[in-house]
């Protein structure tokens, strides 16, 4: 289809304005989410099939299964109902006048919405990742006659602040709960902050909230310490974890949920021995393995490429009774995927259906996932109809792989047919489709598109989330579109989305406007940053300072020290050695004091000497000149040999 006339089809179509839920849901302990670059297969269905026991009594959640909806059509809850109105005029509110509270609070008085518990729910949900516009709206709404947070609030706002990593925040909310609404105060609004501090890394500060969950009144049971355990193994602290278990085995009842945690952990570090011992410890306990431990034990092997040994234990679950499920199966099949090994894979899928196991979504997906990594794109769409004839519809994920293929191989109007048969099919795209969509549209210079593409995203409720402004911004940085690319970047910080992750996409947009002699549109860039009252650390200001100071503007990257200095961040070491220099030949001795005398204050306030700090500061200066250099070097000598070898005819 040629894309002029694809693009007038999609014009033709009307958008819908529903929001779609993920394909999946996932059991509490675990979760998949897909990454927005291309063709991460192995991460993302190692995730699906991870294979972690629930508590839930359903059994496909108690598998550790993704549970799957046919034609997913699980749009967000009340996504149409007496509050929608009200949340996106909230939303806007939010996006606007977050940094500025007397105005935020005025303008919310102005909107005149009634507040309540299933609004603030809504209203919270709708900020998604922008966490400081979910805590302002939060802050406001608990000042608000006749309302008063619920539990459901409460939590979200627990979540919020521990994606931002505002634990001491998160403390100070669960103090006021057990202050004014001691009821509310449940053992998940505990579990919600030892998963947060598990996947921050912080193994003690998770551990320490088991020990504080009785000073708030709450008991911690079997259960709160099975999560405990898990939080721990998932992120990598299975050595704390099993330390743990043997520390409170007295406090504590082991249960099969605990081992199974444990092993999971062990399989997942790829310590065989010590998952093995884990299963004899199962034994001893008087516990029969089931199928989780069976999978997770299998997932182990797989991952260790101990392939023979997977077969075996699949052999072994059968005498025993155990028969293995489509995530049985489905952990070979990934595994042998991974190895390109697409024709093994295929005789485990057709073994899979003589032993009577239908396939699922994953299976299909993991099969479609293979064959689009060795660019066999056609085996794909012939694995995607045969799971529809067997009753399966695909999701997100699935059609995700078979787009992050066209993706590879720059095929632009096929990535727009497949999205075309996704919304036929009741598949609405995602926020991975889409960006795969704009990251394709920007590196062919169809930025029309990606502007398309940007606008279908919104008219379709879904949030764009940090990863969909640094494509954006980045693709029309790529393309020379500097305007275009600080519109978006400017609408991330509106929408409260700054974060550290995105202070490279800061450098290179700030670099790319000086290098343009675009200043004031830099300027603008800071001011909004600033005007927004963005947290800036040092190495924000060093990335400014450095870019003005490598353009040629060194008094204004001297003034912005001044600025970073009073609000009381000392600069590294060798941008002060670099300013000075650059002072130096400006015979501008003034600032140079000024400078100077703020530093020396501050390095004294820190216990550093000003000479040691000024020697650093020239030593490191001198070593990324001369690594530059290097680099240089390296570069030309290799352009030499290329250009030697192409002229050989080699």
């Amino acid at each position: 289809m040629k894309r002029a006339s694809l693009s007038a089809l999609r014009l033709c179509k009307s958008t819908s304005s529903f929001r779609s839920s993920n394909s999946y849901s996932l059991p509490d302990f675990w979760s998949a989410k897909p990454k927005s670059s291309s063709l991460r297969q192995n991460s993302l269905l190692s995730s699906q099939i991870s294979t972690v026991s629930n508590r839930t009594d359903d059994p496909q959640s108690k598998f550790g299964l993704i549970v799957h909806e046919e034609n997913d059509r699980r749009f967000e809850k009340h996504s149409h109902d007496e509050y929608s109105s009200d949340v996106e005029k909230i939303y806007r509110i939010l996006r606007k006048f977050h940094s500025r509270i007397p105005k935020l609070e005025l303008a919310m008085q102005e909107a005149d919405v009634l507040v309540s518990p299933p609004l603030v729910e809504r209203v919270l949900n709708r900020c998604g990742d922008a966490g400081t516009l979910g805590y302002r709206f939060f802050i406001w709404s608990a000042k608000q006659p006749g309302y008063k947070h619920t539990q459901a609030a409460y939590k979200s706002m627990v979540k919020i602040l521990g994606k931002m990593r505002q634990f001491q925040a998160v403390w100070d909310l669960i103090g006021e709960m057990s202050r004014e609404n001691p009821e509310l105060l449940s053992p998940e609004v505990f579990i919600l902050l030892m998963r947060r501090f598990a996947s921050a890394k912080l193994v003690e500060k998770a551990i320490q909230v088991l020990e504080e969950m009785p000073k708030y009144g709450c008991e911690a049971d079997e259960y709160v310490f099975g999560c405990l355990l898990d939080a721990l193994c998932k992120n990598g602290a299975v050595k704390e974890a099993a330390k743990l278990f043997d520390d409170m085995r007295m406090q504590f009842q082991p249960n099969l949920k605990h081992f199974t945690s444990l092993l999971y952990g062990w399989c997942r570090e790829g310590k065989l021995l010590e998952a093995k011992h884990v299963l004899v410890q199962i034994k001893e306990a008087g516990f029969q393995p089931d199928i989780v431990v069976y999978n997770n034990l299998l997932s182990g092997y797989s991952a260790a490429g101990k392939m023979q040994d997977g077969y075996e234990l699949l052999k072994e679950m059968k005498r025993k009774g155990c028969e293995p499920n489509a995530t049985s199966y489905t952990i070979l099949i990934q595994a042998l995927c991974a190895k390109d090994s697409m024709d093994e894979a295929m005789l485990v899928f057709v073994d899979m259906g003589r032993n009577g196991c239908r396939a699922d979504i994953v299976t299909y997906t993991t099969l479609i996932s293979g064959f689009c990594k060795k660019g066999k794109i056609d085996r794909a769409y012939e694995i995607l109809e045969s799971m529809k004839k067997q009753g399966c519809a695909p999701n997100q994920l699935t059609y995700y792989y078979i787009l992050a293929a066209h993706e590879k191989k720059e095929e632009l109007e096929e990535c727009w047919e497949l999205v075309e048969k996704m919304k036929k099919a009741g598949c609405l795209p995602d926020l991975n489709i889409y960006n795969s969509m704009i990251r394709l549209a920007c590196k062919l210079g169809e930025l029309q598109e990606a502007t398309r593409t940007w606008s279908e995203i919104e008219s379709s409720g879904l949030n764009p989330g940090v990863d969909t402004f640094t494509i954006m911004i980045h693709g029309f940085l790529e393309q020379g579109s500097l305007v275009e690319a600080c519109h978006y970047f400017k609408e991330m910080i509106e929408r409260g989305l700054w974060s550290a992750p995105q202070y490279g996409t800061l450098k290179e947009l700030l670099n790319s406007l000086l290098r343009d002699d675009k200043l004031e549109i830099a300027k603008e860039i800071w001011a909004c940053i600033i005007n927004k009252r963005c947290q800036l650390n040092v190495y924000a200001w060093t990335i400014w300072i450095h870019a003005l100071y490598s353009n040629g503007h060194v008094k204004d990257a001297c003034s912005f020290c001044l600025d970073m200095l009073d609000s009381g961040l000392m600069p590294q070491p060798d941008t002060f050695a670099k300013l000075m220099k650059g002072l130096k030949k400006l015979y501008n001795r003034v600032i140079a004091a000024e400078i100077t005398e703020k530093v020396r204050k501050m390095a004294a306030e820190r216990n550093v000497t000003f000479k040691s700090y000024k020697r650093r500061g020239v030593r490191d200066e001198k070593e990324k000149v001369k690594a530059k250099r290097q680099g240089e070097r390296f570069r030309r000598a290799r352009r030499r040999r290329w250009g030697k070898a192409s002229r050989a005819g080699i």
